[in-house]
């Protein structure tokens, strides 16, 4: 009979090491693909529109900011798909509420950033989740 009781927990503890490693295994995310891509990607193009009009909106700045370079984009792709942008921005003539005929700030009122975002992709639903930003003044 003691022979049995120490099986027990042994089997208990096996148990739970298998749990363990398949949830280990579900949470490892399987690159399916990484590269960089070309910005007239028209997924790039929607989320780099996504991107800059959330900029705008959360910024203070009494201007409104348009892209001027992609720098870098990167596509990865798990059981999702992610961008991974690193590009440059202006200052416009616009204010908050204006959105066309936005020509670049000169002078005084001239700033540029350097941003890098990382944000989850869903385009066929347009939906978007920025995961990391970062911005810069040059």
């Amino acid at each position: 009979m003691a022979v049995g009781h120490l099986k027990a927990p042994q089997l208990l503890l096996a148990i739970f090491m298998a749990l363990v490693a398949h949830t280990y295994q579900v949470r490892k995310k399987t690159f399916l693909s990484v590269g960089e891509v070309s910005a007239s990607d028209p997924y790039v193009t929607t989320t780099m529109q996504y991107l800059s009009d959330d900029f705008n909106k959360k910024s203070n700045d009494k201007y409104n900011f348009r892209i001027v370079r992609l720098l870098k984009v990167q596509k990865q792709i798990t059981d999702h798909m992610e961008f991974h942008v690193n590009m440059e921005m202006r200052r416009t003539t616009c204010q908050k509420l204006e959105t066309t005929n936005c020509s670049f700030q000169e002078g005084e009122l001239y700033k540029q950033i350097e941003c890098f975002y990382s944000v989850f992709v869903v385009p066929w639903f347009e939906k978007y989740k920025i995961l990391n930003k970062n911005c810069t003044d040059d």
